[in-house]
């Protein structure tokens, strides 16, 4: 990704300004310490307390992370993102982002907002950049306005009860060579419970490869080639129980039974498959 090895398994920040700072700081070193280099951000985190968190817990070990930070549609006009580009550099105390993000897209034009990246990355002071919530129809877009190689990734919202990014956006990335990047793939607080019929499916499969439920819910979700995820971990115990699901491989029996007790659901009238 952005012409870097990066892990499949990365690791997420959202919410983190609610957890005990040297706990979440531990996490982020111990997440380095096991290979999770890929550390994910935003300025919109606790409006940049997130940003100033990862900045203190990389101080030292910043050239041995892919740090990723987005910036708001609000701040995506030309000044804007320069100006907000600068902020988080200065709350993340490093002098370059690795992978800078649109959010999301907002009302201004994504011409505008893509000649700030590549002012940017002119600068040094980010060294690729990509999008973030883009269906199929943006990533068009966008790909028509800039070539889809200058799209470093799409990261997107992708879980186990929320897959309908497999019916476009996962095909469309695929086909232009556009890495997806799943935001909260462990769900956001409605992880199935293991007295669930689908809990029950998971733990069977982690008890088959002596792995946990965490990890086969990531394995599944980072199963091909294009797909990578950042579960948030401000615990040490779950970056070391997420680092794990970077070398389960599911066999073909495994992804069929998560896919029976996952369904895609509907979308655009297509049945569930």
């Amino acid at each position: 990704m952005a012409g870097r090895d990066v892990p499949v398994i990365g690791l997420g920040t959202w919410n983190m300004e609610r957890d005990p700072g040297p706990d979440a700081i531990r996490s982020i070193h111990r997440a380095l310490e096991l290979g999770m280099t890929h550390v994910d951000t935003a300025e919109m985190y606790g409006s940049g307390k997130v940003e100033e968190l990862v900045g203190r817990a990389l101080a030292g070990k910043r050239d041995g992370s892919f740090l990723v930070t987005k910036v708001l549609p609000s701040n995506a006009t030309r000044d804007g993102v320069l100006r907000a580009c600068e902020r988080s550099l200065m709350r993340m105390r490093t002098d370059w982002i690795d992978l800078y993000l649109l959010h999301w897209r907002g009302d201004v034009p994504l011409d505008e907002t893509f000649r700030a990246f590549e002012e940017l990355k002119a600068a040094g002071k980010i060294r690729a950049w990509g999008v973030s919530n883009f269906d199929s129809a943006d990533l068009t877009e966008a790909a028509g306005l800039v070539g889809a190689q200058a799209i470093a990734c799409n990261q997107v919202l992708y879980h186990l009860g929320e897959r309908t990014i497999e019916y476009d956006v996962i095909p469309w990335c695929e086909k232009h060579g556009v890495p997806v990047v799943a935001y909260s793939p462990l769900g956001q607080g409605d992880f199935p419970d293991d007295d669930s019929k689908e809990g029950e499916i998971l733990a069977g499969i982690a008890k088959a490869y002596g792995a946990t439920v965490r990890q086969v819910a990531l394995a599944y979700l980072t199963r091909r080639e294009s797909l990578f995820a950042i579960p948030k971990a401000a615990k040490i115990a779950h970056v070391e129980e997420d680092a794990g699901a970077g070398d389960l491989v599911l066999d073909e029996g495994a992804i069929a039974a998560i896919d029976g007790a996952f369904p895609r659901g509907t979308w655009r009238g297509l049945p569930t498959t």
